[in-house]
């Protein structure tokens, strides 16, 4: 209860500009915790996916319900994309590869450019907020009053505004660039696993194909 008191506290003292300032910390965390959930390797590049849909080649059983069963896992539905053309040869094959990894590649970046937006403007935020601080510190001391508890309040008001903006900055900007190397590593993964399957089919390539899944 004193802890929430004492946050509060800190809150109503940093003025208005607080509220925007929480609202970028609670979106980049619920960012954060999604991105977290949808960039796993089981949700993107199922381990043993290539070769799971090679022995389904191989035994003649790559009905429509098994396709179907592809649009589970972004790689999954990136090498359906490219079953559907490999009778057209390896290119054919490739370039629907291809087509099916840009708009896969578009879902792993989701949300990631807000993400970044929140790294970017909440230490701005933060200087806003010392900047209104000094002001209303500047204000008291050109009044012939001049209180101590209105000073007090401005200066307060430009340290926690600083220091809750940076509070947000630091792990929204570490998360960015995990995040985008996160998505670097797996679009790189599905490219190498597709390429596989590709090679499988019009390289004569099985026995490798088994090997390396």
């Amino acid at each position: 209860m004193k802890w929430e008191t004492g946050v509060l506290e800190l809150v109503k003292a940093g003025g208005w500009l607080m509220l925007p300032i929480l609202a970028c910390s609670v979106l980049a965390l619920a960012i954060c915790i999604e991105r977290l959930l949808a960039l796993r390797t089981e949700v993107v590049a199922p381990a043993g996916l290539v070769a799971k849909v090679w022995s389904w080649l191989e035994q003649d059983q790559l009905g429509a319900e098994r396709r179907r069963s592809l649009g589970g896992s972004s790689l999954g539905r990136i090498l359906a994309g490219g079953l559907a053309r490999a009778r057209e040869g390896r290119e054919a094959m490739k370039e629907a590869m291809v087509e099916a990894a840009s708009g896969e590649v578009h879902q792993l970046e989701r949300y990631l450019n807000s993400l970044g937006t929140v790294a970017a403007i909440s230490p701005l935020l933060g200087l806003l907020g010392t900047v209104v601080g000094m002001i209303k510190v500047f204000t008291e001391l050109t009044t012939q009053i001049g209180s101590a508890a209105g000073l007090s309040g401005g200066i307060a008001e430009a340290l926690i505004t600083t220091a809750a903006g940076l509070t947000v900055a630091i792990p929204a900007l570490m998360m960015h660039r995990y995040f985008t190397r996160r998505v670097d590593t797996l679009v790189l993964r599905m490219e190498q696993e597709a390429l596989r399957l590709v090679d499988a089919l019009h390289s004569g390539r099985v026995v490798e194909l088994k090997e390396t899944a």
